[in-house]
């Protein structure tokens, strides 16, 4: 009986969300990570060049869920609010089960690592409101009506929501869930977004 090889890749990833779990604010270093994992610091290094490799790793895993379920959403989803509602409560809920990934997204993780991962967060997030705004776009071959405000600023409001939840979950020591009240916040974003 042969045993089931597991990609040492993706235990390595998978330890340090689980550790990024742990109380915000702390610090994760290459020797607990190897610890945890069971394997030498020398070992963790033979996959991962440097602790900011194994960040850009989490980063290309949440960047590739994010953006293939919003992709989803769309496909699935014709109005334009129903769209943009199902893809804020999906990064709220997102958010909400991967509370190791969200102190990624947030910051918090990444503060006294290199500044590159800061800028792929950044880049991140703009992705996130290029999709919230070319869905606002959409609005006309949807119901035939625009939106009064620009799409760019109604986008980055919901953005500037989206990731407030975020923070606040990281800040409570994820007490605070990102999709609690999301149904009542949701409907007066709705009834601004439908008066706009």
């Amino acid at each position: 009986m042969t045993k089931k090889k597991t990609n040492r890749k993706d235990d390595i990833l998978s330890a340090l969300a689980i550790m990024l779990e742990g109380k915000p604010g702390q610090r994760i270093t290459t020797a607990k990570l190897a610890a945890e994992v069971g394997v030498s610091e020398a070992a963790l290094y033979r996959h991962f060049p440097s602790k900011a490799r194994m960040f850009e790793g989490l980063i290309d895993y949440t960047e590739t869920a994010i953006f293939s379920h919003i992709n989803t959403i769309k496909d699935q989803q014709k109005d334009t609010f129903v769209r943009i509602e199902h893809i804020v409560y999906f990064l709220l809920a997102f958010s909400e089960k991967n509370p190791g990934i969200t102190r990624i997204l947030s910051g918090d993780a990444l503060v006294g690592e290199n500044e590159r991962l800061q800028s792929r967060i950044e880049h991140v997030f703009s992705k996130i409101e290029s999709q919230l705004k070319q869905t606002l776009r959409e609005r006309p071959a949807s119901d035939g009506q625009k939106f009064e405000m620009d799409e760019g600023i109604l986008a980055n409001l919901l953005l500037a929501y989206i990731e407030g939840r975020m923070v606040q979950f990281v800040r409570s020591q994820f007490k605070q869930k990102p999709t609690q009240n999301f149904k009542t916040q949701w409907l007066f974003f709705n009834k601004q977004l439908v008066i706009s």
